[in-house]
């Protein structure tokens, strides 16, 4: 039975603290332990980390290594044969897959969970508690104009508006300028910028005059320390909660994130076991990391690919 998630990322870093450490690549880890290495999605993290402390639990030979270099960081470890898996917030562009193959490397894409972007400004914002998708787009189009709260609404006070949002190697940061710029990598660029939302979350708690956008699982801990905005995409205002993203009324702002894995670590007893744990186990972890699980359906069909792409090399009768 698994353990209470209560107290699981203090457990999660006592093994995962050295992980990074280790200088072995993929498939060799100390003493003869077969290692795993995950790279990619910031967004992903949490739960990339709580599958991992699961599956570290029921395979105690098996190093898993994690790494959160932001989705095209992490792709670009992947194709260079870095990383046996990589998560992702976003769809690959053709330019990574172009890489992939022009390095021999060809992969598997599962869908994950759904996320909801959320915008968040300082709880003591009392003024504002939704912003229309053509309001983010004033903002954060490259050129702004907008350097106080009244230059996005005339009745707002002349305050600075303060940014904080993911650095430039983050798939959260390509989903939200391609559904609200209109293009990917289209933003101004005088923001605090991190590939860890872990930080733009604490800056924006810490921050009276703050706006910021991350993924919805870097909530947890600091709700009472943030207020989340609804976004009127054209529909009205749509809070991103559960059922709204569920659903698809919290648009543009809610997407599929991915996991990716090589087809060739595959051949690895360890990454086949990981890549069936993940998909069995995700659905619950995700929620409590505070993702929407998809559909039985996806994990059932995942699982059927996954099985079917192992089995022409042998997956499901190997030894460690």
């Amino acid at each position: 039975m698994r353990r209470p998630g209560a107290g699981r990322r203090l457990r999660r870093l006592a093994w995962l603290a050295l992980a990074p450490l280790a200088g072995w690549g993929c498939g060799e880890g100390a003493w003869g332990r077969p290692q795993l290495v995950l790279d990619g999605s910031s967004t992903v993290y949490p739960l990339a980390e709580a599958v991992a402390e699961e599956f570290q639990r029921e395979n105690p030979r098996v190093m898993v290594t994690l790494g959160r270099r932001g989705t095209g960081g992490g792709m670009e470890q992947f194709c260079r044969g870095l990383a046996d898996v990589v998560t992702a917030s976003r769809t690959l562009r053709s330019t990574e897959v172009a890489f992939c193959r022009e390095r021999g490397v060809e992969f598997l894409e599962f869908p994950l969970a759904l996320d909801g972007l959320v915008v968040a400004v300082h709880p003591s914002n009392g003024l504002v508690d939704c912003l229309s998708v053509e309001e983010l787009r004033k903002i954060w189009r490259p050129g702004s104009p907008v350097r106080t709260w009244r230059d996005v609404r005339p009745e707002l006070p002349p305050q600075p508006i303060r940014l904080y949002a993911p650095g430039t190697d983050s798939g959260t940061f390509d989903f939200f300028t391609a559904a609200v710029v209109g293009a990917v990598g289209a933003s101004r660029t005088d923001y605090q910028a991190s590939e860890d939302d872990y930080v733009l979350a604490r800056g924006v708690a810490g921050d009276p005059y703050s706006l910021g956008y991350f993924g919805r699982s870097y909530l947890r801990g600091l709700e009472p320390r943030l207020k989340l905005l609804a976004v009127d995409g054209g529909g009205g205002c749509v809070y991103p909660e559960p059922p709204e993203i569920r659903e698809g009324r919290y648009a543009p702002l809610a997407r599929t994130l991915y996991l990716y894995v090589s087809k060739s670590a595959l051949r690895r007893r360890e990454v086949e076991r990981f890549v069936d744990f993940f998909l069995r186990e995700g659905p619950e972890l995700a929620q409590e990391v505070g993702l929407v699980p998809l559909p039985d359906s996806a994990y059932v069909l995942g699982r059927l690919r996954l099985q079917h792409e192992t089995s022409g090399f042998g997956g499901g009768g190997r030894e460690e």
